[in-house]
């Protein structure tokens, strides 16, 4: 009960010091600061609804790209055989680098551009 009573005290001087403030600020400051400020609030808050649209068309259009990029497969279902794809890749890498020499090839013996007559040599 005592914390609901100063609750109450706590709401009702914050409405007095409020409307005391207002007052203060119009006898006080020059004629049209209150509607410079309400024009600043509303500026704020068209910036704030503008960014809040922004960014959600820019969340859906990245939900687009995503579902163009990635189309039907199931992402979740490529998450959970990482492991087997990424060997499976390394895997082909591997394949793809080994060297395509005969087995019974030694390479070539002598260098053909060897000179033996050369004084540098």
């Amino acid at each position: 009960m005592r914390r609901l009573f100063w609750i109450g005290v706590g709401v009702a001087v914050t409405v007095v010091v409020i409307r005391k403030g207002r007052q203060i600020a119009e006898e006080y400051l020059p004629a049209g600061t209150t509607d410079v400020v309400d024009g600043a609030s509303r500026v704020t808050h068209a910036f704030t609804s503008a960014r809040r649209e922004f960014l959600a068309g820019m969340s859906e259009r990245e939900t687009e790209l995503r579902a163009a990029l990635v189309g039907d497969v199931d992402v979740e279902e490529v998450r959970a055989n990482r492991e087997q794809h990424v060997a499976d890749l390394r895997d082909g890498l591997s394949r793809a680098r080994a060297p395509r020499v005969p087995a019974d090839w030694a390479g070539p013996l002598e260098d053909p551009d060897d000179d033996g007559e050369a004084s540098f040599f």
